[in-house]
């Protein structure tokens, strides 16, 4: 399938699933249309504050295929699994509004290359802007600041506190 045909059909259950979850206080995190093996899946993450739950998922997954069911040209002509799921624990930190939701979060950053000798950094963000982001970190049993240019983070992504 070409890239303009994946793009559209992102576009289309996009515009589809927002007012679903809006309806519900929901948030979209994220979607995809993939291709594993002889297989297509779209996948449909979704958030709130204080996370989502199973039923969350079963309401908007029935909902979202009711509306796919009920637009004239098929969007998905071929057959496709639906999942619609919590982005995890751990999600990747894409959007700026994933930066915005994690401040005061403990986060994972990888970095392309090393400040102050680390290229792995994990901390409470702290503060946000358009060109670093600050982090508290525990070095040892200090605590410590960095702030890192954005260009230089490879990954970031929520963490887990241990």
């Amino acid at each position: 399938m070409e890239v303009t045909r994946l793009s559209s059909v992102v576009e289309t259950v996009t515009d589809l699933v927002t007012p679903i979850l809006q309806d519900h206080g929901f948030y979209l995190y994220d979607l995809e249309f993939v291709k594993e093996g002889k297989s297509w899946y779209l996948r449909v993450y979704i958030d709130k504050d204080g996370g989502i739950t199973i039923e969350d998922c079963a309401i908007v997954s029935d909902e979202l295929s009711e509306a796919l069911d009920n637009v004239e040209p098929d969007p998905i002509p071929q057959a496709y699994f639906l999942e619609v799921s919590s982005p995890g624990a751990e999600r990747p930190l894409k959007k700026e509004e994933d930066y915005q939701r994690a401040i005061d979060h403990y986060i994972h950053v990888s970095l392309y290359q090393q400040i102050n000798g680390q290229k792995v950094y994990e901390g409470t963000l702290t503060q946000l802007s358009e060109k670093e982001i600050t982090l508290d970190y525990l070095d040892k049993t200090r605590h410590r600041q960095v702030s890192i240019d954005r260009n230089k983070i490879a990954q970031a992504r929520l963490a887990i506190k241990f």
